[in-house]
């Protein structure tokens, strides 16, 4: 059925005339809107002071962040030195070439200055950032299966699809959904449920689970799914590059979460 599926599926949502509105550009705005929802229920919920002025501060410089930092972290990571040739290139988001790793490294960056122009603790807006990110990752592996892009490693399971292209006619695994499931959705949940607790968990907490859970999952669905063609395998021939990247996620998540509690400092929001 799945492959029934994407075979009527067209990476173009709509078009407006000549302009082509594509499902990756309304995934990354679906994100945003989402994100920017999610912060603010989350302030309100823990019963920090917020502000409209302060939502639109962080949402611009986190925009820019995941957007600069997305495209540079594929150019560095992903281009194999393709960019270095075509410096031109690298400014032509319509060619596709986006990094998680990279979106993440220049979000985390962004919140520092976020945190200067707001006076929002960092590690708080790390917090809400990672609890409405999540869900961003989820709409985004939906707009890489609509694409037909990132797919699996050929397989034999009833729930295999066949993308056809450069794919090959062979059934492979729809490793775009299992990422759109366990790195998005699930984690999502999980840090919805957490978030509610009252008073909330100290400050840090939600930006090591977050950083733990993505970088466990993102090894584990790796090893089904197809290693960049310009890349392959790396380091003897069974590691990708998005474990090598995953990797270093859990080691630092594993640490941010372990220094939160026992700092036990308390979120906060806006300063008096």
């Amino acid at each position: 059925m799945l492959n029934d599926l994407y075979h009527v599926l067209d990476p173009v949502a709509f078009r407006i005339g000549s302009f082509a509105v594509r499902w990756y550009g309304l995934a990354y705005i679906a994100g945003f809107i989402c994100a920017g929802l999610i912060i603010s229920y989350i302030m309100k919920r823990w019963k920090l002071r917020f502000s409209s002025d302060a939502a639109i501060t962080i949402m611009i410089w986190v925009i820019f962040g995941v957007l600069i930092g997305g495209r540079l972290g594929y150019v560095l990571f992903y281009g194999d030195g393709y960019y270095f040739s075509h410096p031109e290139h690298i400014i032509m988001l319509s060619e596709g070439g986006m990094s998680f790793h990279g979106g993440l490294c220049g979000a985390l960056l962004s919140g520092i200055i976020s945190a200067w122009r707001t006076g929002i603790p960092y590690t708080t807006l790390t917090d809400i950032g990672c609890i409405g990110g999540s869900i961003g990752l989820f709409f985004g592996r939906i707009a890489n299966f609509i694409n037909g892009e990132l797919w699996g490693a050929p397989t034999t399971l009833p729930w295999g699809v066949d993308f056809g292209g450069s794919a090959g006619n062979v059934m492979r695994h729809p490793s775009q959904l299992y990422e759109a499931t366990f790195e998005g959705l699930l984690l999502f949940c999980v840090l919805m449920v957490l978030a509610r607790r009252m008073p909330p968990r100290p400050r840090g907490f939600f930006t090591g689970v977050f950083l733990v859970w993505y970088g466990c999952c993102r090894v584990a669905v790796e090893f089904v799914r197809q290693p960049d063609v310009q890349l392959g395998y790396l380091y003897g021939g069974w590691l990708t590059m998005g474990q090598v990247l995953s990797f270093p996620l859990i080691v630092i998540g594993i640490l941010v979460l372990i220094h939160a509690l026992r700092a036990k400092r308390p979120q906060a929001g806006l300063p008096e």
